[in-house]
């Protein structure tokens, strides 16, 4: 999943998910919510949760959990793009990686820790 960071998820505590990223999130049956945690470029691993709304027509979901300290720490800002790889492995085992960038100029993007907060 690939994601440009709009204002509010920069500032918040949380990030809206586009509808198509819930696939890659287990959510068991009659829980709106899934926990996991993300290694992000430097090995440090950072506790998500994605959840879902449990009225209306759209589930309209989103990630929270520590992604007020992460957005913080990377110094995240509205246009940065956000990557979350989700691996499978042996059908069971889900690990996740998360990513931070900041596009340069041209479409080159840099990780956000080589700027400093």
């Amino acid at each position: 999943m690939e994601k440009p960071l709009s204002k509010s998820d920069a500032t918040n505590n949380r990030m809206e998910l586009p509808m198509e990223s819930l696939r890659n999130f287990p959510i068991p049956d009659g829980q709106n919510y899934f926990e996991f945690v993300a290694m992000d470029t430097v090995d440090r691993p950072w506790e998500f949760k994605v959840s879902t709304r449990n009225e209306g027509k759209y589930k309209k979901p989103w990630m929270s959990g520590q992604w007020g300290s992460y957005a913080h720490e990377k110094g995240l800002k509205k246009g940065d793009r956000v990557k979350l790889i989700m691996q499978v492995e042996g059908n069971v085992v889900r690990s996740y990686r998360i990513t931070a960038e900041r596009n340069l100029t041209m479409g080159m993007w840099v990780p956000v820790e080589q700027f400093a907060n």
